[in-house]
This record gives structure tokens, C-alpha cells and sequence, in this order.
């Protein structure tokens, strides 16, 4: 895995070298449900990023603007057939981090990985959780400490994987700063994206269950 030092000889040498070893590279959205991955793929899209998704879980009240997802990804695990992987490439697809490592290894990968405050996660899917009539996890300090657990292996995971390139996104400072937020994402995918575009679909009237300013 490589953090982003865009410009920097040593990313762009080896930005080169992946794609000469692994091919074009795919655009994965990733991190925890309810952290702003769907914000991102939405912002993807109208940058300009074609993206893999089938609309099959339509929007609601917790994603008024659409989950962005593709069915065949939540079978990461135990599906024999990826096949679909190699068509996503020069394409953003949506997985989240408990499958990230169920990605087939014979290809180049950048991740946007969304981090948000735990709090705040776990907030917006008790919400959730609630309104399809399902009973939240209790115990929210247990919760927290297996998501705190969760997102530390995933970066040590990826530490060791030089098929992977990495850019850290904050769900919060996207809301507040969507201009700055979109021009890092387009700097790190080295692509042509519309940056205003990008921007201009981030609405912070979502941003519920906040904590703190």
C-alpha cells in the first residue's frame, strides 16, 4: 500500500509501476457503513467516474440520494466468480471494509477509504437499524471497540499489499471543505474529474447524528 504523496518521484514511480504490473487500476469507496462512502461514489459520478452499480437497493430516508452499491460485491466472500472485478477497471465501485480483503489479488487497486467519527457511526446505524424495525446493538462502547479493532487491522492489512494504493478521506472536512476534499480525490486518481461538479453535490443538511462541531 502507498498514502498519498501525490507529486512526490517516488508515488509517481511507483503509481508507473503498478499499472504496468497490475493494468489500469480500479477505484474502490471504502470504510465503514454509514461513513460517507455513498457521499463519495455520488461525487465520483458527477466528477466523471463511471461507476459499477445496479440501483437494486434504492434510495430512503438514510440515503435519500442512493446507496451506489453492486449486488455481486456482497458476495465478495463466498462467491467463486469475480469475474466482474476485471470489467471494473477505469470504474468506481463500492465495497466496504469488512470485504476489502476479498478482492481478488491480481489487480490494482485505489482505495478511498471514508473515515468518520465512531460515535457518529454507530449513531446513524442505530437510526437505521430502527427504522426497518430491527433492535441496535446495545452495548455502544463494546461496538466501538470493535470497530476501533476492525479499522486497525484493515490499515495493517493493506500496509503490507503493494497492489493498493491508498487516500484517507474524512467524512467531515468534506462537509465542510467539499472544494478542497474533491481536488485531493481527483489529485490522487490522476484523473481529468469534474472538481466544481464534484463539490456541488455534497450536502451538509446530511450530516446527522454529528458529534460535536
Amino acid at each position: 500500500m502507498t498514502s498519498r504523496i501525490k507529486g512526490s518521484l517516488l508515488f509517481r514511480l511507483q503509481h508507473s509501476w503498478r499499472r504496468k504490473r497490475w493494468g489500469d487500476p480500479i477505484v474502490v469507496v471504502s470504510g465503514l457503513p454509514r461513513s460517507g462512502t455513498s457521499m463519495m461514489m455520488r461525487m465520483l459520478e458527477k466528477g466523471g467516474l463511471p461507476l459499477l452499480k445496479d440501483d437494486i437497493r434504492s434510495a430512503d430516508d438514510n440515503n435519500p440520494n442512493g446507496y451506489y452499491e453492486y449486488q455481486p460485491v456482497k458476495d465478495l466472500a463466498n462467491s467463486i466468480d469475480k469475474s466482474w472485478v476485471a470489467k471494473s477497471r477505469g470504474r468506481g465501485v463500492k465495497v466496504i471494509s469488512e470485504l476489502i480483503k476479498e478482492l481478488p489479488q491480481a489487480y490494482f487497486y485505489q482505495i478511498i477509504f471514508m473515515h468518520r467519527r465512531l460515535p457518529e457511526i454507530v449513531a446513524s446505524q442505530d437510526k437505521m437499524l430502527s427504522g426497518i424495525g430491527e433492535s441496535p446493538e446495545s452495548d455502544h462502547a463494546r461496538v466501538l471497540v470493535l470497530f476501533e479493532e476492525h479499522l486497525r487491522m484493515t490499515r495493517n492489512w493493506l500496509m503490507h499489499k503493494s497492489n493498493f494504493e491508498v487516500l484517507e478521506v474524512s467524512y467531515s472536512r468534506v462537509l465542510r471543505d467539499p472544494l478542497e476534499q474533491s481536488q485531493a480525490v481527483a489529485s490522487f486518481l490522476d484523473r481529468p474529474l469534474g472538481i466544481e461538479a464534484m463539490a456541488s453535490v455534497v450536502d451538509p443538511s446530511l450530516w446527522r447524528n454529528r458529534e460535536g462541531i
